[in-house]
């Protein structure tokens, strides 16, 4: 049985680049009903990757934040912009 997929409990630091793709990558993949595996499978990536970002543990390449922006059909740069209010949370971007 696969886990519930849950959106971001709180806000990330805006001085955090890496949070704030965390952020948006996890509230976009939880948004489409994805999991970590079915978003890396769609990037291409693997999906110890996807999490590693997820949970702040990599940097990301320019060409994978293409990746991730192209398959969850947002502009890139909108993924590394930082959230302003909670509303943010249930919003459509």
């Amino acid at each position: 049985m696969s886990a519930k997929l849950t959106p971001p409990a709180a806000l990330p630091n805006s001085n955090n680049l890496r949070a704030i793709l965390a952020y948006w990558l996890r509230l976009h993949r939880v948004r489409k009903g994805w999991s970590q595996e079915r978003l890396a499978l769609e990037c291409e990536l693997d999906r110890t990757y996807v999490s590693a970002v997820e949970r702040l543990h990599w940097n990301v390449s320019l060409s994978n934040l293409e990746r991730f922006a192209q398959a969850l059909e947002v502009p890139p740069w909108s993924l590394l912009m930082p959230p302003q209010t909670q509303d943010d949370v249930t919003a459509e971007h």
